[in-house]
C-alpha cells in the first residue's frame, strides 16, 4: 500500500452521492413492492454477490500462496530451491540493474531543454504525494455538507408516519417536490465530484503519477461506469433495507481496490448509505426502536471484534484475501438465513400488503 490512509476519499466522493440517490429511491420502492418479492430478490442479489466475491477470494488466496513461496524460496511444487540457484537469480537480477545504470549514466547531458519544465513536474509531484499523505478536507466537508443537506430535507418534508415540520402532506406536490430537491441536489454535487477527480487524473498523467495496485484511474469513463453501478447498490440497500456495504464491499473487490481500502471505505460509506435510508424508514413508519436499538448495539459490537480480529490474521499470515473471505462468508450466511426466514414466513402464511407511500 502507498503512504496514505486506508479510506479512499477520492472514491467515497465520486461513488457516495449517487449510491445516497439510490437508497432514498429503494427506500420508495421497499414500501410499495411486495414482502415475498423483495425477500426473493434479495436472495438472489445476495448469492450472487457472495459468489463472485468468494470468487475473487480464492483467486486472491492463490496469488499470495505464489508469493510467500517465492518470498520462502520454494518451487510450484513446494521444493525449496539450492541456494546455488538462488545466487544464479540474484546476479542475474545484478547485471540487469548494472546494465540500465550504465544505459543512464551514457544519457548525458544531451537534452536540457525540458529541464525547467521536469523540475515543475517534480514539484508538483511531490505536492500530490504530500497531500495523499492525509485526509482530504475538501472531500469530507463536500460528503458532510451533501449528507446534511439530504437529512435536512428528508426530516422537513415528512412522510406517511411522521408528520412534516412544515406541514407537508404526504403525496402532494410539496412532498414531490422535496423530493425532487434532494435528487438534484445529489445530481448536482455527483456532477462537481466528476469534474475534480477527472482533472486531477489529468494533473496525474501530466506529472507521470506512479499508481499501486489497487489504485483506480478516475478517467472521464470510470468516474461514470463506477457511479452508476453504485447507484444500484444504493437502490438495493434502500430497497431491501440492507446495508449499502453488503453490496459495495464485494463491488470495490470486484474493481480490483484493494481488500484493506475497500474494508475500510466501504465502512465509511455505510455510514451515509445508512444513515440515509434509515431516516426514509422513520417517515415512512417502517422502522421499529427496539429492534433497531438492539440491532446496532450488536452491529457496532461484533464489528469491533471482527476488526480486531482480522487485523490480527492478516498481520500474522501475511493475506489480505481473509478479507475478501470474511465479506463473501457474511453475504453467503445473509442469503442462508434470509431463505429460511422467508420459508418459516411463508409457512406462517405471515405476509405483509403494501398500503402504497403513504400508507
Amino acid at each position: 500500500l502507498a503512504e496514505r490512509p486506508l479510506v479512499d476519499w477520492d472514491l467515497i466522493l465520486v461513488m457516495e452521492p449517487l449510491t445516497i440517490a439510490g437508497a432514498l429511491i429503494g427506500a420508495f420502492l421497499n414500501k410499495v413492492l411486495p414482502e415475498t418479492f423483495l425477500v426473493v430478490m434479495l436472495v438472489v442479489l445476495l448469492s450472487f454477490t457472495a459468489y463472485n466475491t468468494l470468487k475473487k477470494a480464492f483467486k486472491m488466496y492463490a496469488i499470495e500462496s505464489r508469493h510467500l513461496r517465492e518470498e520462502m524460496g520454494l518451487r510450484g511444487d513446494g521444493t525449496k530451491e539450492s541456494e546455488l540457484t538462488r545466487m544464479a537469480h540474484n546476479s542475474e537480477g545484478d547485471d540487469e540493474e548494472e546494465a540500465e545504470d550504465s544505459l543512464l549514466d551514457n544519457v548525458g547531458d544531451e537534452e536540457d531543454e525540458g529541464f525547467e519544465d521536469e523540475e515543475e513536474m517534480d514539484e508538483e509531484l511531490k505536492q500530490i504525494l504530500h497531500e495523499e499523505r492525509d485526509p482530504p478536507m475538501m472531500n469530507i466537508m463536500v460528503l458532510v455538507t451533501m449528507f446534511v443537506v439530504v437529512l435536512f430535507i428528508n426530516i422537513m418534508k415528512g412522510g406517511g408516519a411522521f408528520p412534516s415540520p412544515l406541514g407537508i402532506k404526504c403525496g402532494s406536490v410539496s412532498f414531490w417536490v422535496a423530493n425532487g430537491l434532494m435528487l438534484g441536489w445529489i445530481v448536482i454535487i455527483s456532477i462537481f465530484a466528476r469534474m475534480y477527480l477527472v482533472r486531477r487524473f489529468e494533473v496525474k498523467e501530466k506529472v507521470g503519477y506512479q499508481y499501486v495496485d489497487g489504485d483506480i484511474k478516475w478517467d472521464g469513463r470510470a468516474t461514470i461506469v463506477y457511479p452508476v453501478i453504485c447507484c444500484l447498490a444504493g437502490f438495493f440497500a434502500g430497497m431491501f433495507g440492507v446495508g449499502g456495504g453488503i453490496v459495495k464491499g464485494p463491488l470495490m473487490l470486484a474493481m480490483g481496490v484493494h481488500p484493506a481500502v475497500s474494508s475500510a471505505s466501504s465502512a465509511c460509506m455505510i455510514l451515509f448509505t445508512s444513515f440515509t435510508a434509515t431516516t426514509s424508514f422513520i417517515v415512512f413508519g417502517l422502522l421499529v426502536p427496539d429492534y433497531a436499538i438492539i440491532c446496532f448495539v450488536i452491529g457496532l459490537l461484533a464489528t469491533l471484534v471482527g476488526q480486531i480480529g482480522l487485523f490480527y490474521l492478516m498481520a500474522k499470515y501475511k493475506r489480505n484475501s481473509y478479507i475478501a473471505f470474511s465479506i463473501g462468508g457474511v453475504v453467503l450466511l445473509s442469503a442462508f438465513l434470509m431463505t429460511i426466514q422467508s420459508m418459516v414466513s411463508m409457512a406462517e402464511k405471515a405476509h405483509t400488503h403494501s398500503g402504497g407511500i403513504c400508507g
